[in-house]
This record gives structure tokens, C-alpha cells and sequence, in this order.
């Protein structure tokens, strides 16, 4: 059985949105928790097994995957489909490129500069805005998607912080129209009108 810890809305959300585009939502029990939140509302859930009580968990019979990138890796291979190039295919690698650099670079560039931090080695470490726009741009112009000519489970993760964040979208409109695409996905629709139904539930609770 797979399980899904949720909070309603946040970064499991993609996971959501995942569930969708692959055609599983039916398969997937839903656990709404409660995580800290950055207004300083909410905290650690006692029902959420994550270690650091955070989200998205995916429970499968047992086996915890936290993480978004390795639990949409994970469901990508559980069921196989156009969403994520399989072993032997030559888009792979650099499909499961973008999975893992939008975690160890993007997100910490996008954290560091909406903190106001900066320092050398951050700086040497994970670069800054302007080479992870043009990174994104390099792909895109071959694009219309960062694979090229279809959507995959790549696009879902990496457009999703300009997505949560409008003040953080790049001054370009290649990156823009790209976003601008993913959100107006039917998942990506539908997860956002079943997150606004969940929300207020599960305050309720």
C-alpha cells in the first residue's frame, strides 16, 4: 500500500500533482499532518514518521521515502510512463540531472537569496540566481520542456518555486512562458483546488 503524508498546501504538494499526472491518485492513501510553517504557525505532527516531521513522506508497506526528488524517482519507476525517461533511455541521465540539482543547487540559491545572505562560499558552492536562470534559459530554448519536446516529472519539480513565489520569477519571459505552462497543467489545476478543500479540514481536525 502506498501511503502519503500531506499538509495542505506545501511541498508534498507536487507529490499530489505527481499522483495525478501518472494516473495513481486512486492508488495512494492520503494522511493529512500538521508541519511547522514559516508564519510560525503549525509544528511537528506526532501522526508524521518523518524524522525531522516534515513533508512529503511516502509510506510503501512499510519502506519510508522522504524527499521529493527520490519519491518522485521512486513513482516514476513504480509506474513507468512518458513522465520520466526509463533505465537505457538517453534522456535519463539528464532527466535525474535536473531531479537532483534542482535539491542541491536551485532550491539553496532560491533560500540563500530570498534570506538575504550572501557570502563566498556560498557563492563558490552553489553559484547564484543568475547562473540557475541561465541554466533553465540554455534548456529551454531548446524546449518548449527542460527534456525537450515533453513534459516529464522534471518540469513539475524545478518550475515549482517560481510557482509558489511570483516575487522570485526571472525577468525572462522563455522561464516565465515555461512556468506559465506547468501551472496551467490540469494536475497541477486540480491539485490546487483539492489543496484548498483539504486545508481548511484539516485545520478543522
Amino acid at each position: 500500500m502506498l501511503t502519503l503524508y500531506h499538509a495542505a498546501p506545501s511541498r508534498s504538494s507536487r507529490i499530489l500533482t505527481l499522483a495525478d499526472e501518472l494516473g495513481i491518485t486512486d492508488q495512494i492513501t492520503l494522511k493529512l499532518v500538521d508541519i511547522a510553517r514559516n508564519d510560525g504557525k503549525g509544528g511537528a505532527d506526532p501522526a508524521n514518521p518523518h524524522p525531522e516531521g516534515k513533508v512529503p513522506l511516502l509510506d510503501h508497506d512499510g519502506a519510508l521515502i522522504s524527499e521529493t526528488a527520490a519519491i518522485m524517482l521512486y513513482l516514476t519507476d513504480l509506474f513507468p510512463s512518458a513522465l520520466a525517461p526509463q533505465q537505457g533511455d538517453p534522456q535519463r541521465g539528464p532527466f535525474l540531472t535536473w531531479l537532483f540539482w534542482y535539491g542541491s543547487v536551485m532550491e539553496p540559491v532560491l533560500i540563500h537569496s530570498f534570506a538575504g545572505l550572501s557570502h563566498p562560499i556560498l557563492t563558490k558552492t552553489f553559484r547564484g540566481t543568475d547562473a540557475v536562470e541561465a541554466r533553465l534559459r540554455a534548456a529551454l530554448q531548446k524546449g518548449p520542456w527542460l527534456l525537450g519536446d515533453h513534459f516529464t516529472a522534471a518540469d513539475l519539480l524545478v518550475h515549482s518555486p517560481y510557482a509558489w513565489f511570483s516575487e522570485a520569477m526571472p525577468d525572462d519571459p522563455l522561464i516565465a512562458d515555461w512556468v506559465a505552462r506547468c501551472i496551467a497543467r490540469p494536475a497541477s489545476v486540480r491539485t490546487k483546488a483539492r489543496d484548498a478543500k483539504l486545508a481548511p479540514q484539516h485545520a478543522a481536525a
